[in-house]
């Protein structure tokens, strides 16, 4: 790396490093992770430094971070998002989502319908308000209590209730399908 592109990187880190770190720990469950993350962007941001300049820095190492979050928590284990298909158990179109996600055989169609599912989760999570991606994020994928995430933003628990159901709502009915075509298929 030359002088000038070393200077420029040191420059950056001192300009973002402290409020991409804040924005990315608001995302996931701990700083560990959220240390991991932001290690993650200053490489990928050191490669293209030396390949092209960036034109919009903070732009792109946002950009870079939030695409960084999401790979983590769809690289999460994948026993999770009980509610997200199951009504209560009284309920004739319930939906199993832990037979689906959890399967005894690894097999290469098994795994091609895991992250059809898992890609088409995280398109949905996108078409919803930032509030409700986060909690429903928060709650499924990092396991934080309501309890936590009201500490977390200061918002009121039921707030942070609301914000979810209205979130598994939106999920349920965008995924129905594609849970429909798959158990049929």
């Amino acid at each position: 790396m030359t002088e000038q592109k070393t200077t420029h990187m040191l420059d950056t880190i001192r300009a973002y490093g402290k409020n991409l770190l804040s924005f990315i720990r608001k995302r996931v469950k701990n700083d560990a992770d959220a240390e991991d993350i932001l290690q993650d962007v200053w490489y990928q941001f050191s490669a293209v430094v030396n390949a092209e300049p960036v034109e919009q820095t903070g732009a792109w190492l946002y950009r870079v971070a939030r695409n960084k979050i999401i790979d983590k928590h769809r690289k999460r284990s994948e026993t999770l998002l009980d509610d997200l298909f199951g009504g209560s158990d009284e309920e004739e179109d319930s939906l199993d989502l832990d037979n689906f996600l959890i399967t005894d055989g690894g097999t290469p169609e098994t795994e091609y319908l895991k992250t059809m599912f898992w890609d088409e989760l995280f398109r949905a999570l996108e078409e919803l308000p930032e509030e409700q991606r986060q909690v429903f994020i928060w709650h499924e994928l990092d396991h934080l209590s309501f309890e936590e995430m009201a500490e977390l933003t200061g918002v009121k628990i039921q707030t942070l209730v609301s914000r979810k159901r209205y979130a598994v709502l939106h999920l349920r009915e965008r995924l129905k399908q594609l849970y429909d075509d798959i158990i049929k298929s």
